[in-house]
């Protein structure tokens, strides 16, 4: 392998760490399978289980940019929309979900699992992600933000749930995407959303988190990754290719960064893997300086008033736990959960956990009636099991 190849190739595992959330500099175990070997194991594991496959009713609407945004509908099945006509006269409540960087809406297959047929629930791939399209701002180079996701979830609501009450879920980039919604929108959280959940995520100062690396040297990395990104994102097709060379390297790294036990479900792992690794290294790349940037604490306030769940994992080196107890300082009401040995990806980490969790909000809100029973079941156990840290005041 000449050395612009091998370049390359860390290259692209270092920007599938951003993908996940992370940066480089971590250590790898000695891959002793042959290379035939391991593509068969990652095929076998694509093949054995059905994430991702929950669909619902599609559609399209357009962003203020006329960006095309995806979205799936799962209705409630017509009996259920009976009982909750006998059972009171209001408008049927929607919960919609927001996803985090480098995923898309599948990333809550087992919440989807578990809710369908319960709630009625909006997914939604955010621009750039999944099966939404690429941003069209973006190509005339103006830079993603956070106000800007908050509009394009104005849009999927718009589109998809224009009357009624609201319950907002969002993961990661997700929380801030609501945050940015809430900030440019306070009479719609005023008038209509009863509920909110964040899940791994934070109202700012995210240009701290040294994603589990040493504090020495990050200010340089931090000045130096968004000329880096933007300069890898410029050769798509080398750095992919680097990506792919260094498919196993890829692989641990994100399992590092995303759980935080080791006895996470390979097959779940494997979908983690196929999620992160469909972003494109240049979408990587446009989103990346927003984060860095993100300051919604005051936004946080137009939730004071409401029920709100924040769940964390105290070893979610993307944004730490503390980041979620920043936010339950500025929501003394809220409820806060820190999920032992649990990292970034807890939705798909500790499934009936965080199920559980968003239950219980539903119930609190008044605006859905869940049966306390609904979870993942057996199926979707990603580990042997999980405990939870209650945060003060839950």
């Amino acid at each position: 392998m000449s050395e612009n190849w091998r370049k390359a190739g860390w290259a692209g595992a270092a920007i599938g760490v951003i993908a996940a959330g992370a940066a480089a500099g971590v250590a790898v175990e000695r891959i002793t399978v042959g290379r035939g070997m391991r593509m068969k194991a990652r095929l076998a594991l694509d093949a054995a289980g059905d994430y991702g496959s929950l669909r619902g009713a599609e559609g399209i609407c357009r962003a203020e940019d006329a960006t095309e945004l995806y979205y799936e509908v799962d209705e409630l099945p017509e009996d259920g929309k009976r009982r909750r006509l006998r059972r009171k006269a209001e408008p049927q409540a929607t919960v919609v979900f927001c996803h985090g960087y480098c995923l898309g809406q599948d990333s809550w297959h087992f919440q989807r699992a578990a809710l369908r047929g319960v709630v009625r629930a909006v997914y939604w791939d955010q621009r750039s992600h999944g099966r939404s399209a690429r941003g069209l701002a973006q190509a005339d180079g103006e830079p993603v933000s956070i106000d800007q996701l908050g509009r394009d979830l104005k849009a999927v609501i718009d589109a998809t749930a224009p009357e009624g009450p609201l319950i907002l879920v969002g993961h990661s980039m997700g929380g801030m995407t609501i945050m940015g919604f809430a900030e440019q929108y306070p009479e719609l959280v005023r008038d209509r959303v009863v509920g909110v959940a964040l899940v791994g995520t934070s109202s700012g100062r995210l240009d701290e988190v040294t994603y589990g690396l040493p504090a020495v040297g990050m200010g340089a990395v931090r000045r130096l990754l968004p000329g880096v990104l933007k300069a890898l994102g410029s050769q798509v097709e080398l750095v992919e290719k680097g990506r792919r060379a260094t498919a196993d390297l890829f692989a641990g790294m994100i399992k590092m960064y995303s759980f935080g036990s080791r006895d996470v479900d390979p097959g779940v792992a494997r979908f983690a893997e196929r999620l992160i690794e469909a972003t494109p290294i240049d979408v990587v790349a446009e989103f990346y300086p927003a984060f860095q940037t993100h300051d919604k604490t005051s936004a946080l306030q137009l939730f004071a008033d409401l029920p709100v769940t924040v769940i964390a994992g105290d070893t979610d080196m993307i944004t730490p736990a503390a980041h979620s107890v920043a936010i339950k300082e500025a929501l003394p009401g809220a409820d806060l959960v820190v999920l032992e040995s649990t990292g970034h990806l807890m939705m798909l980490e500790r499934p009936e956990t965080v199920t559980r969790l968003l239950t219980e909000l539903l119930v609190r809100t008044g605006a859905a009636a869940v049966p306390a029973a609904t979870n993942v079941g057996g199926h979707g156990r990603s580990t042997a099991g999980s405990t939870a840290q209650p945060g003060a005041g839950t």
